[in-house]
């Protein structure tokens, strides 16, 4: 198998112990990551009251993200932040993510929660992929866990893109 340059920049940015699947995962959410916030800062704050018929308004989409990036991973073993507010009841998460927020506070939020995101993707390891979590009260591997939460993120980045082009915002990656 050929090795490119992005295959060990992102083993170099992930965790020691992540040198297999896991090492690609934190990848990927690197990258999402970094369009997601990207996104957000070039959104300007009039449009984060904007949504489409019936859906999420910007300001409430980036606030998903933030909400499951701390919420997933309660699931897997890391709890979210006390001053979140957000616990393993599902319903917690609404409280957080419906406080009223600027701009520049959305993107701090989203931003904190990636971090989280990471923290508690280092307790998932190429070795423990297979154990079983109670995840949403079900009995899950760390393994579809953490495939649930990069499919998530690559969801809402594409909703996100959508919303970005709707409103005459260009991604910053496409300039």
């Amino acid at each position: 198998m050929r090795r490119t340059f992005l295959t060990f920049a992102l083993a170099a940015a992930a965790p020691l112990h992540a040198q297999g699947l896991m090492a690609e995962m934190h990848g990927d959410v690197r990258q999402v990551q970094q369009k997601l916030i990207g996104l957000a800062k070039a959104m300007p704050e009039n449009t984060y009251a904007w949504r489409p018929t019936g859906a999420r308004s910007v300001g409430e989409l980036f606030m998903h993200v933030a909400e499951d990036n701390y919420f997933i991973p309660v699931a897997m073993g890391k709890p979210a932040p006390a001053e979140t507010g957000i616990t393993e009841d599902f319903k917690s998460t609404a409280a957080y993510s419906s406080k009223p927020r600027t701009k520049d506070q959305i993107v701090a939020e989203l931003e904190a929660s990636f971090t989280h995101l990471h923290q508690a993707m280092n307790l998932t390891t190429d070795a423990n992929l297979g154990e079983k979590i109670k995840f949403f009260g079900q009995d899950w591997t760390r393994q579809k866990a953490m495939l649930l939460t990069v499919t998530h993120l690559h969801e809402h980045l594409g909703q996100a893109i959508a919303y970005a082009r709707s409103n005459n915002v260009v991604p910053p990656w496409s300039r």
